[in-house]
């Protein structure tokens, strides 16, 4: 069998300007999200199969790269369905990982505890622009804060690190997994139906309202129910403010304290954030895991037509773990369509140390080649950043080569 050049599908070699490019982003995230107060944690790159499909990841647990039984615990020809063979899991994301490791060591922790997480992430998923089966995600979560001063902090961190990548003019959409549940049973919707509405909610920027419509319809629901439920949002672009439209229209299905809460944080990071962006009450955002319980929120980059980041919280999944509730609340930015974004639009670096080739000639003298490492060894204390390299037959190409990877100044030394 011939070997294989190229990645697996979905999966890809990362060159090095990229990599300069992946450094320096991480370097930005860690800095200001360590700015506000979070502690970076790891957590292994596989979990117990059992976490991992515990029903709290959506579409998501669909998606798990399963990893086979090893040695004498694997027994295939004893098999007669998958958990006889599996497990272990691949993480799908971080967020799990992080309630298992924080019911594991909560007693070593503070409280509330403030995570910084990055890492790799493996899915099964479809490849396509900006979409890959391994990809970095980069959460800060805030566990055991019951207010919102979490998800303003969460806002503010998150939004700042964007803006001091050199992002603007982006938008946060904002919502509450409550509002969408009142909504589904103002209009009719039985209870045990609520997240099969916010599935086809969640379409509403592919298929429109029409589109959502017709979901519903062949899902077997009443025209009645449909009609009012679409009806909320055409009062909400109608309203001045919509958020207090669906406050009021909504006032004997949902939650006391839901509307106040939302407009706290809305107030509270608009009288205080510092990079340029937008934050919309979005009646529509969904968010597609299945273990949120209260505010939800997205990163939207116009340049991307896409969501670049979300999360939200997520009160019961500790719980889950542990037999008792912890309070939770994390937000992901979407790393590898930030990056996408920078390469795409030739972003360069802006704290770029002084990038020098040394060029040698073949035949030097021992004596020789010391001298010019110690030149090399000068400079790079003086903080420029210098490759010592032979020359080539070709050094015209090499030299483009390394213009292409950011070297700017060269100097050529000769066998004497």
């Amino acid at each position: 069998m011939a070997l294989a050049k190229k990645p697996v599908n979905g999966m890809k070699d990362i060159l090095p300007n990229e990599m300069q490019i992946r450094d320096y982003v991480q370097g930005v995230i860690k800095e200001t999200y360590r700015s506000f107060g979070f502690t970076p944690i790891e957590t292994p790159c596989m979990e117990n199969i059992g976490n991992l499909s515990s029903k709290q990841g959506g579409e998501n647990e669909k998606l798990i790269f399963k990893i086979l039984k090893r040695g004498e615990k694997l027994k295939l020809a004893e098999a007669t369905e998958e958990a006889d063979v599996v497990d272990f899991g691949m993480r799908y994301d971080l967020t799990v990982p992080l309630a298992r490791f924080y019911s594991n060591n909560a007693n070593d922790l503070p409280s509330p505890f403030k995570a910084l997480q990055m890492g790799n992430v493996w899915r099964a998923d479809r490849p396509q622009r900006g979409r890959y089966r391994q990809f970095m995600q980069c959460d800060i979560d805030i566990l055991g804060e019951p207010s919102n001063l979490a998800e303003i902090e969460l806002i503010l961190a998150t939004t700042t690190t964007i803006g001091r990548i050199g992002f603007e003019n982006f938008e946060i959409h904002i919502n509450e997994r409550r509002i969408l549940k009142a909504m589904a049973l103002y209009s009719g919707f039985p209870e045990e139906a609520f997240d099969t509405v916010c599935i086809i909610l969640d379409k509403m920027d592919k298929i429109g309202k029409d589109g959502v419509a017709q979901e519903l319809e062949k899902e077997g629901f009443e025209k009645a129910a449909i009609e009012k439920y679409l009806s909320l949002f055409d009062g909400v672009e109608q309203a001045e403010n919509g958020l207090k439209y669906l406050a009021d229209t909504l006032a004997d299905f949902l939650e006391d304290g839901v509307y106040e809460n939302l407009e706290e944080i809305i107030s509270a990071v608009e009288a205080t954030k510092t990079a340029k962006f937008e934050l919309i009450f979005d009646p529509t955002l969904v968010r597609g895991m299945g273990y949120y319980t209260g505010t939800i929120f997205e990163i939207v980059m116009p340049e991307l037509g896409a969501a670049c980041g979300g999360g939200g919280r997520y009160d019961k999944m500790i719980g889950r773990f542990t037999g008792n509730d912890v309070p939770a609340c994390g937000f992901s930015i979407g790393f590898e369509r930030i990056v996408l974004l920078l390469m795409e639009s030739d972003f360069k670096i802006p704290t770029q140390p002084a990038k020098k080739a040394y060029l040698i000639e073949k035949g030097f003298s021992a004596e020789r080649l010391t001298e010019v490492i110690g030149k090399a060894q000068a400079e790079r204390a003086e903080g420029k950043q210098v490759l010592v390299v032979r020359m080539n037959k070709n050094k015209k190409f090499q030299k483009e080569k390394l213009l292409a990877e950011g070297y700017e100044e060269f100097e050529e030394f000769f066998a004497k």
